[in-house]
């Protein structure tokens, strides 16, 4: 279909700017949107102390923005195939613009929370983007679009690194205002800059209605859609997890203050954003089995030198006790963090290059549903992480879990891909 391929089928569209154009304008909307998400976990914070939370509240509160936009995504990737990308990402930017400026007014508990559910749609953008680019560019070309896409996560870096500056200069309620700004004036250029994709302005022109939302749903009853879930709550959630929590793991386990907690999170941050380009690149040149196969044998590593805790041996010697311990330094920890984000952008990236590739005509609502999956691994992952701290008193039992999820994700894949070769008699190596 020309429309798929970007290709223009009128004289109006020839006038249309180049998928290049559509791509870079909806990366830039997204980072705005992503560095909005993630902004109560530097100014919850303050509030905390404003508000004299307890932990379980403050828990909560910055864990309602991942929430919200983790659900909204696959309502919003189902509002994009039917309706287009532009406009949902555009009205979605704009609500949540509108409520975090809001927060400058809240004085209660609730409040802020109802606030964060409005916050939170901004995450929810992914899904309404990935629909939109996946009617600019061919399928061959979905890897490199998407993981250019993605790298809007940088988002995340972005506030880590520059809201705890705002945060001391202008307060919370000034740092809220700023963000809020500066994601609707980036709503307003985005909708101007760009324009409808080819599908969706030849079902304007023809009266043609959008997918049923019986055959847009109907994907999500195949197995295949919940393990490349399972593989986005891995890669994602845990990426969005530890955005969240390191801060706050830098500041009790190595005594820094907040802003250098901050940019030593912006450097795990960065590499699990920047690099999912790299990963697109190579999900189309290599195939996104081959790279998934990379980033879990990669994460899996590196989690598990990061799940040992410091410890102390002591040892019966041949004229007495020997005692010595076993701690990583920080240097080695940010180093393995870097790593870690690097391998997850790969396999971000590697995963929804699968999605077109089996469900061409239902981008949306099953990209909307990886992501929501994932997202909701941004939510309950940190949730998890404190359970688990709280019963272990170990620090590092947070990348036990993700260990142990990664574990889960190569095996259940190897699995899959040893069934297909035996059905069709190849070799595993071969398949993808």
């Amino acid at each position: 279909m020309n429309s798929q391929n970007g290709k223009e089928s009128t004289g109006q569209e020839q006038n249309v700017a180049p998928p290049v154009h559509m791509l870079g304008l909806s990366t830039f909307a997204f980072a705005a949107s992503f560095a909005l998400w993630t902004i109560f976990s530097i100014i919850g914070i303050r509030i905390q102390r404003d508000l004299g939370l307890s932990e379980s509240e403050f828990g909560l509160l910055i864990s309602t923005p991942i929430l919200s936009g983790a659900i909204s995504r696959l309502f919003l990737g189902i509002a994009s195939d039917r309706f287009g990308g532009r406009i949902v990402t555009t009205l979605t930017m704009l609500v949540s613009a509108g409520s975090v400026w809001l927060l400058a007014w809240a004085h209660t508990f609730p409040q802020f929370l109802v606030a964060g559910l409005g916050i939170g749609l901004a995450g929810g953008t992914f899904a309404s983007g990935i629909a939109f680019l996946s009617r600019w560019y061919a399928p061959e070309r979905h890897g490199s679009a998407f993981g250019l896409f993605g790298i809007g996560n940088v988002g995340a870096a972005i506030t880590n690194f520059g809201a705890p500056f705002m945060l001391v200069a202008i307060g919370w309620q000034g740092t809220a205002q700023v963000y809020a700004v500066g994601v609707a004036l980036t709503a307003v250029l985005y909708f101007l800059l760009t324009a409808d994709d080819p599908e969706t302005r030849r079902r304007r022109q023809t009266g043609e209605r959008g997918t049923t939302l019986h055959a847009q749903l109907a994907p999500l009853r195949k197995i295949r859609v919940w393990r490349f879930s399972l593989y986005y709550f891995l890669f994602f959630g845990g990426f969005v997890a530890l955005a969240s929590w390191l801060p706050r793991y830098y500041i009790a386990v190595y005594g820094f203050d907040i802003g250098t907690a901050g940019m030593l999170t912006a450097v795990f941050s960065f590499s699990a954003a920047i690099f999912r380009a790299l990963g697109g690149h190579l999900s189309d040149l290599l195939g996104a089995r081959t790279v998934l196969y990379w980033s879990f044998w990669a994460c899996m590593g590196c989690l598990l030198l990061l799940s040992y805790p410091p410890t102390t041996y002591i040892i019966d010697g041949i004229e007495g006790t020997i005692q010595f311990s076993l701690r990583m330094h920080v240097g080695m920890f940010v180093i393995l963090t870097l790593i870690l984000g690097f391998f997850m952008s790969l396999g971000m990236a590697a995963v929804y290059k699968h999605i077109p590739s089996y469900f061409p005509s239902s981008v949306g609502s099953v990209g909307g549903l990886v992501g929501m999956i994932g997202g909701l691994g941004g939510f309950f992952l940190p949730v998890l992480f404190g359970i688990i701290n709280d019963v272990t008193n170990i620090w590092t039992t947070a990348f036990m879990v993700l260990f142990t999820v990664v574990s889960i994700c190569l095996l259940w894949m190897h699995i899959v891909v040893i069934r297909i070769a035996q059905r069709f008699d190849q070799d595993p190596a071969h398949i993808e």
